[in-house]
């Protein structure tokens, strides 16, 4: 039995995680950061099915991820092929991440913020701006700002590209390319680094 992914979890979500994991029947790879997405879920060729979830996530984006991708599983089980993210996913996601909404593992601040999300909960939690963040702890990573804290002007790197951050639109910040001269949209939670 797999009990990697117990160092990666609040411990008071251990046991419903483990029922989780017994019920369904799947192999959970903890993999390195991928930029695209936190976590997936896949059928293999031999007939079995893997989740992944991304190593450098804290354990409130863990939980929250791992149990999305078991909330694929188990639309997949019950419906077959429906679409990804449609109303039967939403549905077993809801479901599945009830037992998890409580201050013994979700500290009380961010459970609102999760409570908004799962009234609709969408493709990837990053896609809620504010939900994003209360999981991060408002803090970005070491070494990093969000855009938000970038002064508007200045000039940071993402990807290995220099930007100067520009004016915000609704929800996202216009920021120009110094390479290309062109201006891209970023979310206002993206992570970055100031150019010195």
């Amino acid at each position: 039995m797999n009990t990697e992914y117990q160092k990666y979890i609040p411990e008071k979500a251990i046991p419903f995680i483990q029922f989780l994991i017994d019920e369904h029947s799947f192999d959970l790879k903890i993999v390195n950061q991928r930029q695209t997405k936190h976590g997936d879920f896949r059928s293999l060729p031999n007939g079995r099915f893997q989740i992944t979830v991304n190593n450098n996530l804290n354990k409130y984006q863990f939980l929250l991820t791992l149990v999305h991708e078991i909330a694929h599983h188990v639309t997949h089980q019950k419906f077959g092929k429906v679409q990804p993210h449609g109303k039967e996913w939403k549905t077993v996601f809801q479901h599945l991440m009830l037992p998890f909404l409580q201050p013994e593992i979700y500290p009380i601040e961010m459970l609102p913020f999760l409570a908004h999300y799962f009234k609709n909960p969408k493709a990837s939690t990053d896609a809620d701006v504010n939900l994003s963040l209360a999981l991060r702890r408002n803090e970005a990573e070491k070494g990093k700002y969000f855009i938000f804290e970038i002064p508007f002007g200045s000039l940071f790197i993402f990807k290995n590209t220099i930007y100067q951050r520009g004016n915000k639109r609704r929800t996202r910040y216009e920021c120009l390319n110094i390479t290309n001269n062109r201006v891209y949209l970023f979310n206002q939670n993206v992570e970055v680094k100031l150019y010195k």
